[in-house]
């Protein structure tokens, strides 16, 4: 878990009340500290006006805020879909995506700087992993987008750059301190969050019994092809994580929802499907069909639209549940790592160029 010591927007609003009583404050300074940081979504303790100025000299000087700051927005000329980059107060960037549907705001967040899971069909892991995101960290896309958009966020989906369950202990913050009911309060049901399959975390958080949506990115029916393109599948066999699924499952009665990226005569074939059927059959579960973004450091192609549809009905015809994403951002680096890769790479080569918030 990276240091949570000194970030209070990290922090319990219980933590936040033992922090300012002993700072010699009042305890009730605390509960409007923390309305300040995680419904009013300040930037700055100068901005928290009901607060005395010596307490808020102390907290800058001690415990800064956590506050990301935007570097590029990309706006979707096809769907109006934004996709953020931001910078770190250490340096480091990250990406979240702002998905607009007709039922509410969907806010696609990163859980850590890089990855270091491998999976081939993605730009996040190229350059390995950085360090994992802090529970503000993760909470900041959302307050930064919601401030961008003037409108609230109403789901939330950890599928953006890193592995979650490589974070786990932050992403359990991260979820206490959405859920809660003194921040943003967006119900466990409105978050989804995504795996590659690290088994143990799968029985650890079916065990806490959360009303979260679990998915697990799986993008093969067996697991030879599966290590050709996730490395993780060399830890964890598919027969491994169907278990752990049909534990999640049993635990907290929520369906599970199966990523499958299609990639262009790699895993569209009706021997895939077939497999796939079998696979699933009996999981309460639906498989989420996703064409696959191609990344330019990659040669993988998206399976034509025709082959989509054939792969969704032969799933559908054996009573498996599917849906195809609606691609968005197709035309704003839409895939994940992206637009911070293209960024990093378009800086290098400019170096000493001024740089400030780009839209686009």
């Amino acid at each position: 878990m990276e240091n949570t010591e000194y970030d209070i927007k990290s922090m319990t609003p219980s933590e936040v009340s033992e922090l300012i009583v002993s700072l010699g404050d009042k305890k009730f300074r605390a509960k409007q500290i923390y309305q300040w940081m995680h419904q009013k979504l300040v930037a700055s303790y100068d901005e928290m006006t009901n607060v005395p100025a010596a307490l808020r000299q102390k907290l800058a000087a001690e415990y800064p805020l956590t506050v990301l700051e935007p570097v590029r927005v990309q706006i979707s000329q096809i769907d109006g879909t934004r996709k953020y980059l931001f910078r770190l107060s250490d340096g480091n960037l990250i990406e979240s995506v702002l998905m607009k549907y007709h039922h509410g705001n969907s806010v696609c967040i990163s859980s850590q700087v890089g990855c270091r899971m491998g999976c081939r069909f993605c730009a996040s892991t190229i350059d390995g992993l950085v360090r994992g995101l802090l529970p503000s960290e993760m909470l900041e896309q959302i307050y930064r987008i919601q401030k961008d958009i003037g409108e609230r966020v109403d789901n939330v989906v950890v599928m953006g750059s890193g592995e979650p369950f490589d974070n786990f202990d932050n992403l359990l913050r991260f979820i206490e301190l959405l859920n809660n009911e003194e921040g943003l309060n967006i119900s466990a049901r409105n978050l989804t969050v995504s795996t590659c399959g690290i088994v143990p975390k799968i029985y650890e958080l079916a065990d806490m019994q959360p009303q979260i949506t679990l998915a697990i990115s799986l993008h093969s029916p067996n697991d030879e092809l599966r290590r050709s393109i996730m490395p993780v599948a060399n830890k964890y066999s598919i027969d491994e994580i169907m278990k752990a699924c049909r534990y999640y499952v049993e635990k907290t009665g929520r369906r599970i929802t199966f990523e499958y990226s299609l990639v262009k005569d790699v895993n569209d074939t009706d021997e895939c499907a077939m497999q796939l059927v079998h696979l699933v059959k009996g999981i309460k579960c639906h498989v989420n069909l996703i064409p696959v973004n191609p990344i330019k450091e990659r040669d993988y192609k998206q399976t034509a639209q025709a082959g989509v549809s054939h792969f969704r009905s032969r799933l559908e015809k054996c009573g498996v549940n599917a849906t195809v994403r609606r691609e968005m951002g197709r035309d704003i680096d839409g895939a994940c790592g992206q637009l911070r890769r293209s960024y990093m790479e378009s800086t290098d080569s400019n170096a000493g160029a001024p740089d400030g918030i780009k839209q686009e």
